[in-house]
């Protein structure tokens, strides 16, 4: 398809959100922010997305100011003067190149102490029922379980405040700083996750138990953030089935299910469902060949982003163990469906680290650019 033809280049308007065409750059984590402030290096880093075209950058996943939000040092912060020194040049330099940013506010949750040795061991994780996952069941090897999955207390109502007020200065510092929007992690078995999925939502109070009860949780940090930056800004949701902790859960086994569970996100001030799938053309429920993203809008009725293995052949687990990710050319595929409706934006991770000029390739139709992660992670450039 030429460019003119292509549903990857319409444009999307998204509340104040205007965008160019509908490609996305997915958040990776870079930890490349000391003590959490973003420098010169993270600045050209996103400016070279934004400069090869690419419509919408999501950040690397950025801490609220939480004690137990993030366990790595590196990884950048959304509040502190300097941090947001920072991100206003971050900013201004995605703006310049024509690009649009949201920062993705983040708290780990059960997985403190998984992601880096780097703790403070005076910090106790907190969790919904203060159990990391499910036991037995792990996607991982023996010294992540060790440290991931030791038992700490349960969150008590205060805690649960605390962090919705979290959420909510983060998000308001983000609007102030000048980023177009607000991109909240809630999959991954990360915090908000982890209120609902029932492996580790065993709480028998208002914020747990059955499904309406663990949607309480994430909907009330979503309104939370809506009340304090207002009407003009989309909020972005990213929600996964998998887990970092169990590649096989599922928070919803049926639409109705999935619906039950959006349905008050959306409520709360959700604009963009961003389904986290190991590859965005998967089948997400038997009978139908809809994909997560494709379910979340049809059944919210919200607009949707797709991500996963866009132009690559292998898992982002198989290329960890075999280094290169062949290419392998789902673009005619990703192009019918973005066509079709089916989902209206698509997140695209690692093809952005193999060629920053990614979406210039794509609407060049030249050759999709090969990503060798041994390269990728020694330079993440």
């Amino acid at each position: 398809m030429t460019e003119a033809e292509s549903p990857l280049f319409r444009p999307l308007s998204v509340r104040s959100l205007e965008l160019r065409n509908r490609i996305v750059m997915s958040p990776m984590t870079r930890s490349h922010s000391p003590g959490g402030i973003p420098g010169p290096d993270v600045v050209e880093y996103y400016r070279r997305r934004a400069a090869g075209g690419t419509a919408l950058i999501v950040t690397e996943g950025v801490a609220i100011d939480h004690p137990t939000a993030v366990d790595n040092p590196r990884v950048p912060h959304m509040y502190g003067e300097a941090a947001l020194e920072g991100w206003s040049r971050v900013v201004d330099a995605i703006h310049a190149e024509g690009g649009r940013i949201v920062p993705q506010l983040w708290h780990v949750g059960p997985l403190w102490g998984a992601m880096t040795a780097d703790v403070d061991p005076a910090l106790t994780p907190m969790r919904p029922s203060g159990i990391w996952g499910e036991p037995g069941v792990t996607s991982y090897g023996e010294d992540y379980v060790t440290r991931a999955s030791v038992p700490t207390r349960a969150m008590t109502t205060e805690d649960i405040e605390q962090v919705i007020s979290a959420y909510a200065n983060a998000a308001a510092n983000a609007a102030e700083v000048g980023f177009d929007g607000i991109a909240l992690h809630g999959g991954h078995g990360y915090l908000l996750d982890a209120f609902l999925w029932e492996g580790t939502n065993l709480r028998d109070d208002e914020w747990g138990g059955d499904l309406e009860r663990r949607t309480r949780f994430p909907a009330a940090v979503v309104a939370a953030i809506r009340t304090r930056i207002g009407a003009d800004l989309p909020i972005f949701y990213r929600f996964s089935q998998h887990k970092q902790q169990n590649y096989e859960a599922r928070i919803a086994h049926t639409p109705d299910e999935l619906k039950a569970v959006l349905t008050p996100l959306k409520e709360a001030g959700v604009d963009v469902f961003d389904a986290s799938i190991r590859r965005f053309d998967i089948p997400a429920f038997e009978g139908s060949d809809l994909s997560l993203a494709g379910w979340a809008k049809k059944v919210t009725g919200a607009l949707s982003m797709a991500v996963g293995s866009v132009g690559i052949s292998t898992s982002l687990r198989e290329s960890r163990m075999q280094g290169a990710a062949p290419v392998r050319n789902n673009v005619p595929e990703l192009e019918r469906r973005l066509g079709e409706d089916e989902f209206d934006l698509i997140a695209i991770g690692r093809l952005h680290l193999a060629d920053p000029s990614l979406a210039t390739i794509l609407r060049d139709g030249a050759e999709l650019p090969e990503f060798d992660r041994t390269v990728h992670e020694a330079a993440l450039i």
